[in-house]
């Protein structure tokens, strides 16, 4: 006869004598959920030590009848972490079970929804917050350096406003911006819109096939940012996160002190004259920074709500003097489902405020400041015996960089505010329907101002320069999407169809005003100088309104997770493109093979998953600007008429009625796998992707058009190369783990074509970028059958007995640089690196925790405009030199004093580097029951050891545009940083 909740059972004493012990059972009932509050089915529920179980229901619900004294429920399901509870008093238990990631049931984030890894098949690369690269950083991009093969993530400087420069997979395109398209929760933002330590996973959609879907912004790869989030069910908690950071130099360029200036005059060297001062004139621009974060989080919930507010302060300094970011990251989101989970909502209110000092009109940073902070002659006093800044007008391009500083005043100050609200129905099983919508808003106001005692000034007679600005740009965002999942036996279907609807409103003005009464009002009474008055200085306001819809179908479909299918279709359109252009249509499809789920595969007990996948997608990329297809009107043209001038108007631009989206293909085919338990995973992909219509300006015959010059399509560029990736658990043991990665990228770039039927670029080529006074010569060539990058110039083979280069002619033979030619230059390089490497470490013994970072390229060339301005002789009349300005050349003699300045490849070095990039040590206190839930402290060292050849101050430069490899000479310097830090829960 069954027992019914609180019978008795009578059990006689062991032996027969004694009392008999009385036993009560009770019934214990409840619903398991996951993280979102869905009901888990087949949830094994146990007694702990004993035999009796159940599992849930199909609605999550469970009943088990156990002894009064049963003790603990254990509470167990494939992907989820087993949870164990004790028993109290009650016979209600309510478990909300958390996922346990696993190599096949990961979840990444793809667009528009997520999909688990194991039926990923296409390159997206997935790296989660505890797995983001440790210590101090700036922006998104800097959390995932070194992790995804293909993605280079540079830092060309240590300028408290930059951001990381991004590559991936190569160079796409020549006038378009190459920066990948970056969503935050699924709405557009930047690296820096919001705070690193509020990132809770970074997903990089790498090839055509992931990226389709974005239509004409996915050519330079997606890059999809997930913001933290509060759970349901779950207490309050509090997380601070609070860290700080110095810097200093990572090298300092070897210029002359004063005492070796002084022998230079000594020997009576053209130039050099000695003012009879000992000036370190970079200590006098450059400080030792500090700089701090803070980071509050609180988060929560209820059992249909849940929450996060998170308020993040960063206070950075730069190494140059006045250089500095203050920003504020203020968010809060709120997720809701009612009527059993049917309706979903959230809001988020997000955004930041950012203060900053402008060091040049318009900017963070003046490049002459550290340039002549090296270039100064070392024997001037910063000021002079009647306390003015010494300076010397006569030279070009020389200022005495302490007095750029402080006769400079100026003030950025950004905010932008992002709301982002979801509605989520689900009518019936596994249908959503979503409704997003968002409004972007940012807002930037900027003064700066040159004092009457600034070098404009005493230069250029400005007496008091001020400018002023502001910036608006409001985008705003509705999508609707519907994504529904199906399971018919052994098949899987997942359909998700959108509507995609993008306004963007950008809005500027700017003034700027010289020749002021006083410095009192500084850059706040515009009116007050005289230059507007006279007609002499410019001012300018422009709007600009552009809309972009989509509409979107994607297909994914697995049978028996053995065989996989994804296929989608974007049909977009842009009022940027031309009248014949409107729309473009970007399919994607790939396949992926799961071999590791096959029969024949199940006595291969090594192999954990194996799956080949191959893939084909078209995405696109807008023009940058909106109206390049119409005719626009010029009202800045006067003509005199009757003795009067009187504007003119007339068309500024040729139309281009068939201006278009430069069209990207690309195919991938990679590998994944995972072997011995996976404890070694890792991927291989190849590609090769190639650009179509690119944007160029071509020159056009007038008449028939009414200028000569159009910009249109008729550009094609070809990326290949392969990625390899592995990581490998080396040792799992109690109190000691050892995890480590290898990333493996390389490229190789290739342009096609630069010309169509319409229009023809008859030379082949064209030149970019520019050397500066006084050399004035272009630095690279763009030319069919050759990969963007390549420096264009004279190379140097020797120099003669009286110290003037030799150069080598067309003809293969020497011949002085006197006799140059235009054609005698030739490829003398490319500052596009063919290999990137890095090498990822994390060990954990008992508390302690260590983060190696190493990464490094290879197979590229440097042009060190430092040394090729300032390694020469005859600079000497401009201000100081770098130590070896009077070394042999080529093992003969030092150049000669007469030798003008010249762009020749002895001044083109290789840049291959290792960098010993990161290292941040952890303890983990044990605290036991204390308000306290957990302590972690930790020092860091970024960029701390560089191994290469490279003479200049860092050899990570820039990797993008079309001069890739130029070290310029007024960069921000680069820094080694050192963090101190700790983070708590409570």
């Amino acid at each position: 006869m069954p027992l019914t909740s609180g019978a008795t059972r009578i059990f006689p004493p062991a032996s027969g004598h004694g009392s008999r012990i009385i036993f009560r059972d009770v019934t214990i009932s409840g619903t398991v959920t996951d993280e979102s509050g869905t009901p888990l089915p087949g949830v094994g529920v146990r007694q702990k030590g004993g035999q009796i179980a159940t599992v849930t229901g199909a609605d999550g619900k469970y009943s088990i009848r156990l002894p009064e004294n049963a003790g603990t429920l254990v509470f167990s399901f494939i992907g989820y972490a087993s949870q164990e509870v004790a028993l109290g008093n009650g016979t209600t238990v309510n478990v909300t079970m958390t996922a346990q990631e696993t190599s096949l049931n990961a979840v990444v984030v793809v667009g528009y929804g997520t999909q688990k890894r194991e039926r990923v098949t296409t390159a997206i690369a997935s790296v989660k917050s505890e797995n983001f690269v440790k210590g101090a950083v700036t922006d998104a991009a800097q959390l995932i350096r070194g992790k995804v093969a293909g993605l280079n993530v540079v830092t060309t400087d240590a300028n408290p406003t930059s951001t990381a420069q991004i590559n991936l997979r190569g160079i796409t395109t020549i006038l378009s911006g190459t920066s990948p398209l970056v969503l935050i929760d699924g709405v557009p933002g930047t690296l820096t819109t919001v705070a690193p330590e509020d990132i809770e996973s970074i997903d990089v959609l790498k090839d055509g096939s992931a990226a389709a879907i974005y239509g004409t912004r996915g050519t330079n790869g997606v890059i999809l940012i997930t913001t933290k989030k509060g759970r349901v069910a779950s207490a309050p908690t509090i997380d601070v996160n609070t860290y700080f950071t110095t810097q200093h130099i990572t090298r300092r360029l070897d210029f002359m002190d004063a005492g070796q200036y002084r022998q230079l005059v000594a020997q009576g060297k053209p130039g050099a004259y000695d003012y009879g001062a000992n000036t370190n004139w970079l200590d006098e621009v450059t400080q030792r920074p500090f700089s701090q974060v803070y980071n509050v989080s609180l988060k929560g919930g209820s059992q249909n709500t849940s929450y996060i507010v998170n308020l993040n302060y960063r206070k950075t300094e730069g190494l140059i003097r006045k250089s500095n970011n203050n920003i504020l990251y203020p968010r809060i989101e709120v997720n809701h489902k009612m009527f059993d989970g049917k309706l979903k909502l959230s809001a988020n209110l997000g955004g930041y405020q950012q203060q900053f000092f402008s060091g040049s009109d318009g900017g963070s940073y003046r490049g002459d400041v550290y340039r002549n902070g090296l270039t100064y002659n070392p024997t001037d006093p910063v000021r002079d015996a009647d306390g003015n800044w010494t300076e010397h007008t006569d030279k070009t391009d020389y200022a005495n960089p302490v007095s750029l500083l402080e006769e400079t005043q100026g003030l950025n100050q950004n905010s932008n505010l992002r709301t982002i609200g979801t509605i989520t129905y689900t009518p019936v099983k596994n249908l959503d329907i979503m409704l997003l919508g968002s409004r972007d808003l940012y807002n930037s106001v900027r003064g700066y101002y040159e004092t009457k005692r600034h070098y404009s000034t005493l230069h250029d007679g400005r007496n008091g320069y001020a400018s002023r600005g502001t910036t608006r740009t409001e985008e705003n965002l509705l999508e609707l999407t519907a994504n529904y999942d199906k399971r018919i036996g052994d098949h899987d279907f997942t359909v998700l169809g959108g509507y995609s609807w993008r306004q963007t409103n950008y809005q500027d003005y700017w003034m700027q005003n010289w020749d002021f009464p006083t410095d009192d009002f500084s850059y706040n009474n515009m009116g007050a100088g005289l230059a507007l008055k006279r007609g002499e200085a410019p001012q300018n306001s422009y709007q600009s309104e552009n809309k972009l819809i989509g509409f979107f179908f994607r297909l994914n479909y697995s049978y028996k997770n053995r065989y996989l299918l994804m296929a989608s279709i974007r049909r977009e359109g842009s009022s940027k493109f031309g009248a014949n252009n409107k729309y473009g249509n970007f399919p994607a499809i790939s396949l992926g093979w799961n071999i590791a789920n096959e029969a024949f595969m199940e006595n291969a007990t090594f192999v954990s998953a194996l799956k080949l996948r191959g893939g084909f997608g078209i995405t696109g990329t807008e023009p940058i600007d909106p109206y390049m297809s119409l005719n626009r009107l010029n009202f800045d043209t006067y003509t005199l008429i009757d003795g009067q001038w009187i504007q003119t108007i007339n068309p500024s631009t040729n139309a281009n009625p068939d201006l278009r989206w430069e069209k990207k293909e690309e195919t991938n085919i990679g590998l994944d796998y995972g072997f011995l338990d996976n404890r070694i995973t890792g991927s291989i992909d190849l590609y090769k992707r190639t650009t179509r219509d690119l944007l160029l300006d071509y020159t056009v015959p007038t008449p028939p058009y009414l200028y000569n010059t159009i910009r249109a399509n008729a550009a094609s560029m070809e990326n290949k190369g392969i990625e390899f990736q592995v990581n490998v658990a080396a040792i799992d043991q109690k109190d000691f783990q050892w995890n480590t990665s290898l990333n493996f990228s390389t490229n190789k770039n290739k342009l096609l074509s630069l010309s169509d039927k319409n229009f023809q670029l008859a030379s082949g080529y064209f030149d970019a970028g520019t050397t500066g006074e006084p050399i004035q010569q272009a630095i690279s060539r763009v030319q069919i059958g050759q990969p963007i990058g390549n420096f264009w110039g004279f190379r140097s083979v020797d120099i003669d007995d009286d110290g003037h280069w030799i150069i080598e002619g067309k003809d293969g033979n020497p011949k002085p640089i006197a006799d140059q030619q235009a054609d005698d230059k030739q490829i003398i390089g490319n500052g596009l690196p063919k290999h990137y490497l890095s090498w990822n470490n994390t060990l954990n013994y008992k508390n302690f925790d260590l983060n190696i970072t190493m990464r490094g390229a290879f197979g590229f060339q440097i042009l060190n405009t430092a040394r090729m301005f300032y390694d020469a002789p005859v600079m000497l009349t401009r201000g100081n030199l770098l130590s070896t300005a009077y070394d042999n050349v080529y093992g003969k003699r030092p150049l000669a004093d007469d030798q003008s300045l010249n762009y020749v490849s002895y001044y083109i070095e290789d840049g291959d580097y290792w960098k010993i990039d990161n290292i941040t040590l952890g303890y983990n206190f044990t605290l036991g029951k204390m308000a306290i839930k957990a302590l972690r402290v930790y020092a860091s060292g970024s960029n701390l050891i560089t191994f290469t050849g490279y003479k200049g101050i860092d050899p990570e430069v820039r990797v993008v545009g079309l001069t890739p490899g130029l070290d310029d000479k007024n960069r921000y310097p680069s820094t080694t940083t050192y963090t101190l830090g700790a983070s708590f829960t409570f």
